[in-house]
């Protein structure tokens, strides 16, 4: 039986707390650090990042989830600060073992490490935790992944969480929190950033753990994996262009 209160109230939380934060950052000026200027060459805040990282951790009603979601979200918004031109896994790593700490490698690595632990937080057998990792990290890179154009990573979150409502209520936060400001994303007033994108792509990948067992986990790291290769091969294709 569906335990439909439970849902409708973690989407609301998620929701309120998001567009609660979303005005209230719009109302005190954020400067440069919080503008970006779109792909149509729009000048947009970056306020939608904090609003569903904050909105998503507090739906959830879960500490692994909400530790989840705040640490990919805490490690997008360095990216946003500090990210430079390079793409993809390769360059970061290759960047790291010349000694250069990149913004990508703090992503890499820390909400990789990040997911880790909620994973083990959240299964109990070894095999199901480190299963569990790879699909919370792998998850927000997918929905960073997607990011490309105003609400394309907004759309995604409700069109992967919806489905997972019938196995639990997690599903409901991430749903919650996106729906929140996808208005304005695709209205191109704001952008979720990598905050935003990761912190959304955890929780989403936290409702997937929750409601799967081993081998739902396995399969859908399969697919998050194949994901993260395709995404490799077009940061390095467009870092590369054919002559």
């Amino acid at each position: 039986m569906i335990r439909t209160p439970l849902r409708a109230a973690s989407f609301v939380v998620a929701a309120g707390v998001s567009r609660a934060v979303y005005q209230g950052l719009r109302r005190r000026p954020g400067g440069v650090r919080w503008t970006r200027t779109n792909h149509a060459g729009r000048s947009v805040d970056l306020y939608a990042g904090p609003a569903v990282a904050l909105g998503a951790a507090a739906g959830a009603g879960s500490g692994p989830v909400a530790f989840a979601v705040l640490a990919a979200g805490a490690c997008g918004a360095y990216d946003d600060v500090n990210g430079d031109h390079r793409r993809g896994f390769r360059a970061h790593l290759a960047a790291l073992r010349d000694g250069e700490v990149t913004s990508g490698a703090v992503k890499l690595l820390g909400i990789g490490a990040a997911s880790l632990v909620a994973g083990a937080l959240l299964k109990e057998r070894a095999v199901d935790k480190v299963l569990a990792g790879v699909v919370i990290a792998g998850t927000a890179h997918l929905v960073n992944l997607v990011d490309v154009r105003p609400g394309r990573a907004g759309l995604t979150v409700l069109a992967l969480s919806a489905p997972g409502l019938v196995r639990g209520p997690l599903a409901a936060a991430p749903m919650g929190a996106a729906a929140a400001v996808l208005g304005d994303d695709l209205g191109e007033r704001t952008m979720l950033g990598d905050m935003g994108a990761h912190a959304l792509g955890a929780a989403v990948g936290s409702a997937v753990v929750a409601g799967n067992g081993r081998l739902g986990l396995a399969a859908h790291a399969v697919g998050l994996i194949a994901a993260a290769a395709w995404g490799e091969r077009e940061a390095s294709s467009r870092a590369h262009p054919s002559e």
